[in-house]
């Protein structure tokens, strides 16, 4: 592998397992602006439980990214309707949907604060309020929050984003 590639490679890693320094993803929100007892809450819809946050604001609200890290995907999907994926810091993964639109592109770099997209909608959230359905996945596996609830097994990968987002 070229000297060049290894350095960047290097910085990859580097950046992945530093701290998240997370901040709220809807531009003027504050924790009362969701329920942080949503995350796991069910019944909810096809999906059998609530596996993220959903934060309510006026639509059309700038959506920034919670950290920095790279967008991986962009697109539409029939639950989270325009949808954003970016790989952070750890190993995580941040999913943002419902969105009215989004602002990036896939490669893209994102900072505390750039901007993804505006608060919408789309997909199931279409003629409910709008809102940002926030999820974080980890790519690494936390064995140890395996349990019996619902979709249990599903907590390995799973994080409470408003554990992390709180101000």
């Amino acid at each position: 592998m070229p000297k060049k590639r290894k350095i960047i490679l290097l910085i990859f890693l580097v950046v992945l397992f530093l701290p998240e320094f997370a901040q709220i993803p809807v531009q003027g929100a504050t924790a009362r602006d969701w329920n942080a007892e949503s995350f796991w809450y069910e019944p909810w819809g096809k999906s059998g439980v609530h596996k993220g946050i959903d934060i309510f604001g006026k639509k059309t609200t700038p959506i920034l990214s919670t950290t920095y890290g790279v967008v991986v995907f962009k697109g539409e999907l029939s639950l989270g309707g325009k949808v954003v994926l970016a790989l952070g810091p750890k190993w995580r993964l941040h999913y943002y949907a419902h969105l009215d639109s989004d602002d990036v592109f896939i490669g893209q770099p994102l900072s505390v604060g750039t901007k993804i997209g505006a608060l919408g909608d789309s997909g199931n959230a279409k003629g409910k309020p709008a809102h940002l359905h926030y999820s974080m996945l980890t790519m690494v596996p936390y064995l140890w929050r395996i349990d019996s609830s619902t979709q249990g097994w599903k907590k390995m990968f799973f994080l409470d984003p408003a554990s992390i987002i709180q101000p």
